[in-house]
């Protein structure tokens, strides 16, 4: 028997929060890579030399700068984007003409995973803002765009905010955070679900019930293909967050035309990859962590 719906969104609620702090604790260094690559990517050579450059600066700390901001996004995110989808599933349903709580196809989850990440995605700008500031803020201030010697912290990050631009200053980059999210989710939850029902295929058993490896190699295939997909965009919207240290940026189009034109195509694709390292177990712990975690709630909900 199904749990009431408020139970259903608790769960749901819970288990995406759960998955949001194992994400971020098993692949916050990959991320603090990534975000200084696309940031500045004439400083660093390659991959290895960010990381060790970075290890020598700060030590393992570090690679975990902006990490309370990234646990507050992944936990926000995730909550919103798990509850979302579960609501979002009812709509496909709806417009589709499904019978409620019928089993929607793999496309299906897909869709109602992209038009989650639209709620998703506001609340997840201004935490990412405050996060990809801290991670690239060193190199801000060796390169003279801030006054270098300021302490920063996730609360000095969000005064300054506060102070040059107003609480909307926290959505510099919105506009880019949904055109990633929304087909970037299209193939996370496709792909994720994609993988599932072929291991389950394969296994003769059903998507529930293909055990821990399969789970994370679906979550870390889900999480491959959407970075794949959407990691230009990403790159744009890195870049006018961590410059709005400086001022109110350009949006989405001038910055990344400006990038095109000063630095080529390729300067889009900095810091690829770590993220293509961080994925699969980023996104494996993700969806192992909300897939235990949702299962063991239902069981004890009687679902």
């Amino acid at each position: 028997m199904a749990p009431h719906p408020t139970i259903q969104a608790i769960i749901d609620t819970t288990a995406g929060a759960i998955g949001g702090t194992a994400c971020v604790l098993s692949g916050q260094p990959f991320d603090t890579t990534k975000v200084k690559m696309q940031t500045f990517p004439k400083l660093y050579r390659n991959f290895f030399h960010c990381f060790m450059s970075t290890y020598r600066e700060g030590g393992l700390r570090g690679f975990y700068k902006g990490t309370t901001p990234a646990i507050v996004a992944n936990i926000s995110e995730n909550a919103v984007l798990f509850l979302s989808y579960g609501l979002c599933q009812d709509v496909v349903r709806y417009v589709s003409k499904t019978d409620k709580g019928a089993e929607l196809s793999d496309t299906q989850k897909a869709s109602a995973g992209s038009l989650a990440s639209i709620f998703s995605a506001m609340v997840t700008c201004p935490t990412e803002l405050v996060k990809c500031q801290l991670q690239a803020m060193h190199e801000m201030e060796s390169s003279g765009k801030i006054v270098s010697g300021q302490r920063s912290t996730p609360w000095t990050v969000v005064k300054t905010v506060l102070k040059t631009s107003g609480p909307l200053g926290f959505y510099q980059g919105l506009t880019s955070t949904i055109v990633r999210e929304m087909p970037g989710y299209f193939c996370f939850f496709g792909a994720y679900e994609l993988c599932r029902s072929k291991f389950a295929r394969y296994m003769g058993t059903d998507k529930d019930s293909i055990g821990v490896l399969p789970l994370m190699f679906s979550g870390g295939f889900g999480g491959a293909c959407l970075w794949l997909v959407v990691y230009p965009i990403d790159c744009v919207k890195s870049r006018i967050q961590v410059h709005a240290l400086t001022g109110r940026q350009a949006g989405f189009i001038k910055t990344f035309m400006g990038i095109i034109r000063t630095e080529g195509f390729t300067a889009l694709y900095s810091g690829l990859t770590p993220t293509m390292i961080r994925t699969f177990p980023a996104n494996g712990a993700l969806f192992l962590a909300y897939e235990l975690s949702r299962k063991f709630m239902m069981e004890a909900a009687g679902a």
